[in-house]
């Protein structure tokens, strides 16, 4: 049976996608350095399915690894998550985000060639979109980035879309997606963080569990609801089938698509903090702090191209994700270790 390769796969998104192509079917290998993530999420998984993946401790930095992986099985597409992902850092160290992440996309690709392999589902950002002109953002607005995270995800886009040029039988989908939250239902995989979290619903996550004093809300004079920032969140659950319908669409079509995966739904960040006190039955202490450099008022979805090529949507409510959220901060207070 051929596999589908995941690249950071032990990882938030990677791991809930490895659940959803296993129940699909799917026979899955892993490959992941687990600079950010646990071995462990391999048992979690299990758990989960009864089927354990396959899994190489590897980085994709490391051309002959990813060549021996290709030589051991009989891979036939590609789910690309792995690569370091946190904004502030990116503007601190930008050289170590571009060798990384642009060199092991480099490599990757290169051994796919070699291999025949032509089809691949990249996981990109909103951050492509940079400061939108208006709201919901279609996928054929303009692109520009405002950090060097955000920069290697629009290289890669533009990398893809060389090669894809260049050759007719390759397939890839990009998948711009918005504000992953939640967690899965069993409570055994979801969003671990290093050190103090950098998004929304893993910092309040642990201010209700009492490990943050109290949550910083950046600017409440925004064009907005409430004055706080709005962005469109999204179960990862619901992101997860989306990669299976997005690889779906790979095994069918050559050529390279653009798509948007979010709700097209905006939430403010007091509105995410009253859901998930509603979810939780604890009081979130917060303070209102001046804006963030770089932050912008409103960012949302239009969803009508996933709806249209993968007949897919978004299922699960704000409430839903931050129950789930919360179930799994409970079950791990820690995180998975």
């Amino acid at each position: 049976m051929k596999s589908v390769l995941i690249t950071g796969g032990t990882g938030f998104i990677g791991s809930h996608t490895a659940v959803e192509l296993i129940e699909a079917g799917k026979e899955i290998i892993i490959v992941d350095n687990l600079y950010n993530s646990s071995e462990e999420v391999l048992n979690r998984i299990e758990q989960i399915t009864h089927v354990l993946p396959k899994f190489y401790k590897e980085d994709l930095c490391d051309k002959e690894a990813l060549r021996r992986i290709f030589r051991e099985n009989d891979i036939d597409s590609v789910i690309h998550f792995a690569g370091l992902k946190a904004v502030g850092e990116s503007v601190a160290i930008p050289l170590k985000y571009y060798q990384n992440n642009i060199t092991g996309t480099l490599n990757l690709l290169e051994v796919m060639q070699e291999f025949h392999c032509k089809k691949i589902v990249f996981s990109s950002s909103a951050t492509v979109y940079g400061d939108p002109a208006s709201v919901p953002i279609k996928e054929n607005f303009p692109l520009h980035t405002t950090n060097p995270y955000g920069t290697t995800k629009l290289f890669i886009e533009q990398i893809l879309t060389d090669l894809c040029h260049s050759d007719k039988e390759f397939s890839a989908v990009l998948l711009r997606y918005f504000n992953p939250i939640g967690a899965h239902k069993s409570g055994l995989i979801g969003e671990t963080p290093n050190g103090i979290p950098n998004n929304l619903l893993p910092y309040i996550a642990r201010v209700a569990a009492g490990k943050l004093e109290r949550l910083s809300v950046f600017g409440d004079d925004y064009d907005t609801i409430d004055g706080t920032g709005v962005r469109d969140y999204i179960h990862v659950v619901d992101l997860a089938k989306g990669h299976v319908k997005a690889l779906e669409y790979a095994n069918e079509h050559q050529g390279i698509e653009a798509v948007n995966l979010g709700t097209g739904n905006g939430y403010s960040v007091l509105q995410i903090k009253d859901a998930f006190e509603k979810a939780s039955k604890v009081k979130i202490p917060y303070v209102i702090t001046s804006r963030r450099p770089g932050d912008i008022a409103t960012c949302y979805a239009d969803t009508e191209k996933a709806k249209k090529l993968f007949g897919w949507e978004a299922q699960y409510s704000i409430e839903e994700m931050c129950e789930d959220s919360w179930n799994f901060t409970v079950k791990n207070p820690d995180g998975v270790q």
